[in-house]
């Protein structure tokens, strides 16, 4: 009998132990639960820690708490002049209601990510289809941000999920089109070069007008300041030549001849013929002249 109790002993303790774990349930930190009763939702706001349930009627389903990154694949999208762009984004999310969540999604990140991924891609076509090929790439991209997370968290908001960030990772344009678009963009800019250079030149050459007509008045008065000063040193010179004349006219008329002798004997083989008593002589012959009575 105590060999048959032994076993029978051993399998009731591992049912209660099995009973008992089914009891219990814990909650991490990095996690959000629900708590089914029959199929409904019972509870849904279970805090880190150890928690109580009933056994087979009671289930509990957990979902990470934390922020969720999703690639979505590229793909085509039409700006406002029909033309074909190929956008790549991605998305962070997170659980904000795991009630919703599980009703809307039976909690599956996969299905999640799936109608994620079909709000983006709306959100990113009505954003580039309002715009042109040359706003989409020089236009902020703050802005493209902006209007497609505002399109996404609405939706998502009735997922029990809140959209945390949307980014548009690059934005290129398909063989097809790219050539085509450069050489238009190309055209442009030289156009717009052009029109720069033109300007430019306009702009110098009222420059170089003014600075030539301000030479021409500069140079003007200089030459009528100048004209001015050597009048008034002509006049000066001459007044001071009359007076020295007046005061000692022989003297004054000694010095004239000395300085038109130094010009006539100042060249080489200068050659010239003047009476002996040629007034140009006189003060040659000036002693013996003055000696005749």
């Amino acid at each position: 009998m105590n060999r048959l109790a032994n076993p029978l002993s051993l399998i009731g303790i591992a049912l209660l132990l099995l009973l008992g774990s089914s009891m219990v349930f814990t909650v991490d930190e990095r996690e959000f639960a629900i708590k089914l009763f029959l199929g409904e939702i019972k509870k849904s706001d279970y805090k880190p820690g150890l928690h109580f349930k009933v056994p087979f009627l009671e289930r509990v389903y957990k979902f990470d708490s934390r922020i969720l990154t999703l690639d979505v694949q590229p793909e085509r999208v039409l700006t406002n002049e029909k033309k074909n762009v190929i956008v790549d984004s991605f998305i962070k999310w997170r659980i904000a209601d795991p009630g919703d969540f599980y009703t809307r999604l039976s909690g599956s990140e996969s299905r999640a990510n799936s109608r994620l991924t079909q709000f983006v891609r709306e959100g990113v076509k009505d954003a580039f289809g309002q715009r042109t090929i040359k706003e989409v790439v020089s236009s902020a991209r703050s802005t493209l941000r902006d209007e497609i997370l505002a399109s996404v968290d609405l939706q998502a908001e009735k997922l029990g999920i809140n959209i945390i960030d949307v980014r548009v990772k690059k934005v290129e344009l398909p063989e097809d089109v790219r050539e085509s678009v450069f050489q238009r963009m190309e055209k442009d800019r030289a156009k717009i070069a052009r029109e720069i250079r033109s300007q430019g030149e306009e702009e110098a050459k009222k420059i170089r007008a003014t600075a030539d007509r301000i030479r021409e008045e500069l140079l003007a008065e200089a030459y009528s300041t100048a004209e001015q000063t050597r009048g008034t040193g002509d006049a000066e010179s001459a007044r001071i030549y009359a007076e020295a004349y007046n005061k000692d006219p022989d003297f004054y008329s000694l010095y004239r001849s000395l300085s038109a002798y130094r010009s006539a004997f100042s060249g080489n083989g200068n050659v010239l013929l003047l009476k002996p008593d040629s007034e140009f002589f006189k003060y040659f012959n000036g002693p013996t002249l003055a000696s005749k009575p």
